[in-house]
């Protein structure tokens, strides 16, 4: 999978030269590829060479697979507008290179919209969607899709079955790749099957993910490059994560080198008719190309010269015999081929209060047909079902590589203000095996406190309105209980809790008399506004009772008495 930049063209000196300068400052600045406990890459660490093959399961959304390595033009775009001869419209034209088929511009740009809406610290450009697309598969082949964005043919990479690339033997039954034996990159920005299965979108909201939609793929690419909180403005974390989407020095280089050839200006063609790249990483001798490539014309054999004094035939020379070679001996399983299964390691309750962190982590280990565990495996862990909880860092995805003893242990879990119970699912990347399941359970926010922020009487004439209104403080264990539901309701007693018919009472957004005020909640420092009061006629001391989650009880005396002669 080595890209040697000298090999890309005859004559394309000065446009390797112009990628130089982009090259020597990020591979300066490239972080390390070694993860933590949340697959991120440390700024600093040594960054292997591109050349080096990756075992085991592969590396980043693609399994580290082949890529396009042409270079852009050392001329920059600068297009100009021009009538159109077919529609009348004004189009750009200019270097073949900088025209973006118009489907595959309009995925990357709806892309980059969505990203700025969800996800506004991540500052992703669409341009560096679009510099991924050409290097991983020439934006699309040219543009060939249809209205909706799918490719009219699976745009498919070779097998990872660790012959000159990875070994990542299948994870989706062929679903995606079509391939029941090994997985391969799908689509137009070149997913591996397991990493689309949790990290797919939806993009032209047409209910499905699919990997060969460049709107899906545009969408899934930019959540990918903006997860772990990245801000793409900063060099460090935009080299962090193309090096994450592929793990090759080489491929970082190539990258932002189309990136900074787009961002000086590009322009719309017709789908179908973009320019193809020609010149693959996939450069080993007998390795077979990118799928998503075009194939490579084979080399006319050149025919035998007759030697001087042969009297001109062109019959070969006998060769004699080359000596018959020892078999090759059979490659060893990698370490995630010999896992069976997956085991729990002591996971501990998995509860939490809302917005509160859990206490426990999910914890796997995996072991051998003979139980003993297996390091250096990744282990996948989802979060599952109707719920906002995360993982530390704001994911819902997190993969942890095993350690000596075989054990993965998932980073904390942050629970959300959704209530109830989700799914933490842990699962072997690179195996079709079964994996293990969690219940996790969010409970609401509590008080176990209320006390009244005020001491003044709280008194009315009949037929009138209350001067202050009541403001109450929730507290849990003596801390501020913010964000805690609570109910107010006017009761007939303290024996007798049930809502009262007459006395003091609410307005509800109608005007409307209501005497019990649900779907309260206080404030993030616990306090508890209520609305204003108002009187019937009848006189006498009334109670408003006020509870929250987690048994806090509060209640309070209205008096409502005539105005003094």
């Amino acid at each position: 999978m080595a890209a040697h930049f000298g090999r890309l063209r005859k004559g394309a000196t000065t446009t390797a030269v112009a990628a130089v300068a982009v090259a020597a400052l990020s591979a300066s600045q490239a972080p390390g590829v070694t993860t933590d406990d949340l697959g991120r890459q440390p700024v600093g660490a040594a960054q292997p060479s591109g050349d080096a093959k990756t075992g085991g399961e592969g590396g980043g959304a693609t399994g580290d697979s082949p890529y396009y390595t042409d270079l852009p033009p050392l001329k920059s775009p600068n297009p100009s507008p021009s009538a159109s001869p077919t529609t009348g419209t004004t189009v750009s034209v200019g270097e073949a290179e900088a025209g973006i088929p118009a489907t595959v511009l309009d995925a990357y740009k709806k892309a980059e919209a969505e990203l700025r809406a969800s996800k506004p610290g991540c500052n992703l450009p669409w341009q560096l969607l679009a510099a991924i697309g050409k290097v991983e598969s020439g934006q699309a082949r040219g543009g060939r899709v249809d209205a909706s964005g799918t490719t009219y043919s699976p745009i498919l990479g070779p097998k990872l079955d660790g012959n000159g690339f990875a070994l990542i033997a299948d994870t989706d039954n062929g679903a995606y790749d079509g391939d029941p034996a090994y997985d391969r990159a799908v689509g137009p920005m070149q997913f591996i099957p397991s990493t689309w299965e949790w990290a797919g979108r939806d993009g032209n909201g047409d209910g499905k993910k699919d990997p060969n939609n460049v709107y899906d793929a545009a969408l899934a690419a930019g959540h990918y490059l903006c997860r772990f909180d990245r801000d793409l403005s900063v060099q460090s974390q935009m080299n962090a994560a193309i090096l994450n989407y592929n793990n090759s020095t080489e491929y970082l280089n190539t990258v932002l080198s189309w990136l900074e050839y787009y961002r000086k200006g590009t322009h719309e063609v017709p789908d179908g008719t973009g320019t193809l790249p020609s010149h693959s990483s996939n450069s080993d001798p007998g390795a077979s190309p990118s799928p998503s490539a075009p194939a490579t014309p084979s080399t006319p054999s050149t025919p035998n010269t007759p030697k001087p004094g042969s009297g001109g035939s062109t019959s070969p020379t006998p060769k004699p015999p080359a000596p018959s070679s020892p078999a090759p001996s059979p490659t060893p399983p990698t370490p995630t081929q010999t896992v069976d299964h997956l085991e729990d390691a002591s996971t501990g309750k998995l509860t939490a209060t809302a917005g509160s962190a859990f206490g426990a982590k999910v914890a796997v280990r995996a072991e051998s047909k003979a139980s003993k565990g297996v390091a250096k495996v990744r282990v996948r862990f989802t979060i599952i079902g109707d719920t906002d909880a995360t993982f530390t860092g704001g994911e819902s995805v997190a993969t942890v590589v095993t350690g000596t003893a075989g054990t993965a242990t998932a980073p904390a879990l942050v629970a959300g203000e959704k209530t109830g119970d989700f799914t933490v699912r842990a699962t072997v990347v690179g195996r079709v095996l079964g994996g293990l399941d969690y219940t996790a359970t969010v409970t609401p926010r509590q008080a176990d406190t209320l006390t009244r922020t005020g001491d003044t009487a709280l008194t009315c004439v009949p037929g009138g309105e209350f001067a202050d209104q009541v403001e109450l403080k929730a507290t849990y264990k003596g801390a501020v209980a913010g964000k805690v539901a609570a109910t107010a309701t006017l009761i007939k007693s303290a024996d007798d809790p049930t809502e009262n018919d007459k006395g003091p009472y609410f307005k509800d957004a109608d005007g409307k008399t209501i005497r019990t005020l649900t779907d309260l909640t206080t404030d993030a420092d616990g306090v508890l506004k209520l609305p204003k009061l108002y009187a019937d006629d009848a006189t006498g001391t009334f109670l408003l009772r006020v509870n929250t989650t987690g048994g806090a009880v509060l209640t309070v005396e209205l008096k409502v008495a005539a105005a003094a002669s």
